[in-house]
């Protein structure tokens, strides 16, 4: 599967050198692959089947070929953990709890409709054999939560069927990595009514786990005076990834546990530095995503791939016109969701890296006939990338699920104050803010919240009553941590409704 890695000083600094120019170039590539109409993630794999595929040797030793499948599936797995993480924290509990029954059944029994509509066609079309066919259908069964955070937050559709969508990619791999466990190991014949058993398991044990470790660090966090901004995306995301390992330690969802720590973690009005957090973790994620992709284009031998195409097209047909349409009927007609979110839910069902990572479990186990699964669950996702994604935009404009981006949001950042009872809110008020025009004195903050600064074309001045707020501002609001989200509720209302938003009913929600 590849030479030993003979790895020296010398070695690492031509590791590193070589390393940091495939990020720079899939950074900048991306950039000019959307202007093409091709997605970003296309591109990655076509980096790392560009490295493993045309050049033989690196200069520091190890072969660049085929990678060790088992090596593969634990960086892969890192890698998603760190996605799920990102995704979660930039997701709001309220938006994920309306449309959480939904995503579970998606998660469930749409992949049990998808698995069994892609196999049995296979088995009878193509004479596959039955294991194999339903292994295929298994993997190519889970949506890609890095694909789908980065596509879909880049279309402007209802928040609702967005955060569905990936609330199922954060929920459908506890299912799925049961299954392709079982048919792997071949165990599917002997006791098949134990997987949905397995299944439930995963789900709720995982989700116990996630809620537990998520709601500890929502308490502990605001609590925490750190001597230096960058500690705080360390302190969240460090118990955010040991859920991961908890769970794991109790045979149960890992990913669902670091989604649901994350989201709970994220949607705290309290949680200090914000800013900074979500910015380093989409930082992180953007690295992860990267080499992810670009790891399992090194996992392809492309001289193989021809012979798994028969069966790629027949599985990517039977996936796009019937598995994942009729799994998004059967999962959302009994919560009443419009036909017109259904039909966009049946052609965004985005696979990306996951199907690929969970194809390569059998590789790793050394399963007879892995290799065509892994194969043509390869070449499906770049079928389904190509097809389904460029369409996103126009295809929520035709459905009529498509919306304008909402005016006047404020994104507030907060920091706690070491020693005094007291945070610190730090926002910038956009263009199309309400604030804008308003005096200091008519913003009206509760008792004994005060606008402290206000940062203006790089200068700082100290407000009275009579300084006017304008675009582009920064401010500094001081408050206590009791008035802390009346404080907020009132800034966002302002920002939305000007000087008359408690008329006009505005009481500072956060947008669902």
């Amino acid at each position: 599967m590849g030479g030993e890695a003979v790895f020296t000083l010398e070695g690492l600094a031509e590791a590193l050198v070589i390393g940091a120019v495939v990020v720079l170039l899939a950074i900048v590539g991306v950039r000019f692959a959307g202007r093409l109409g091709l997605p970003g993630l296309l591109l990655y794999l076509g980096i790392g089947l560009l490295l493993g595929n045309i050049t033989t040797r690196l200069p520091f030793g190890p072969t660049v070929g085929p990678l060790d499948p088992q090596l593969a599936t634990v960086l892969g797995y890192a890698a998603l953990i760190i996605i799920l993480a990102q995704g979660g924290l930039t997701t709001r509990w309220s938006q994920l709890r309306p449309v959480l029954g939904p995503s579970i059944a998606l998660a469930t029994v749409g992949v049990a409709v998808s698995v069994t509509v892609v196999a049995l066609p296979l088995i009878w079309l193509t004479g596959m054999d039955p294991q194999l066919a339903v292994l295929l259908s298994a993997v190519l069964a889970a949506t890609d939560a890095a694909a789908v955070f980065s596509v879909l937050r880049r279309v402007s559709i209802l928040p609702r069927l967005r955060t569905l969508l990936e609330g199922e990619a954060g929920l459908n791999d506890a299912p799925v990595v049961v299954l392709v466990g079982v048919v792997a190991a071949g165990a599917l014949d002997a006791e098949p009514w134990l997987i949905p058993i397995f299944v439930a398991g995963e789900l709720i044990g995982g989700g116990i786990i996630g809620v537990l470790v998520g709601l500890g660090t929502r308490w502990l966090l605001p609590r925490l005076a750190l001597p230096a901004v960058g500690l705080y995306p360390i302190a969240v995301l460090t118990p955010i990834v040991a859920a991961y390992g908890i769970a794991d330690l109790v045979h149960v969802s890992g990913f669902i546990a670091v989604y649901l720590a994350a989201v709970i973690v994220g949607s705290s009005s309290a949680l200090p530095h914000q800013r900074a957090v979500k910015g380093f973790s989409d930082g992180l994620a953007w690295v992860a995503e990267i080499g992810l992709f670009i790891m399992l284009g090194l996992l392809v031998d492309v001289s193989r791939l021809p012979a798994a195409i028969g069966i790629a097209l027949v599985a990517a047909v039977l996936l796009l016109l019937v598995g994942r349409p009729l799994s998004a009927v059967v999962s959302l007609v009994p919560f009443r969701w419009p036909a017109r979110c259904i039909a966009f839910v049946s052609v965004t069902g985005l696979r990306g890296a996951v199907p690929i990572v969970f194809a390569a479990i059998p590789l790793g186990l050394a399963m007879p006939g892995a290799q065509i699964v892994f194969d043509a669950t390869f070449i499906v996702v770049l079928i389904l990338t190509l097809v389904q994604t460029p369409i996103l935009p126009a295809l929520a404009r035709r459905l009529g699920v498509s919306v304008a981006q909402s005016a006047g949001e404020l994104d507030v950042d907060s920091a706690p104050l070491d020693g005094v009872n007291a945070v610190m809110l730090g926002l910038s008020i956009p263009p199309d803010s309400k604030l804008v025009g308003v005096f200091v004195r008519e913003i009206g903050l509760p008792q004994p919240a005060a606008v402290s600064l206000v940062v203006r074309d790089g200068s700082t001045l100290v407000p009275d009553s009579e300084t006017r707020l304008r675009a582009g501002d920064q401010i500094v609001v001081v408050t206590t941590p009791q008035e802390r989200e009346t404080t907020e509720r009132r800034l966002r209302a302002l920002s939305r409704q000007g000087r008359l938003a408690v008329w006009r009913g505005d009481a500072g929600d956060e947008d669902d």
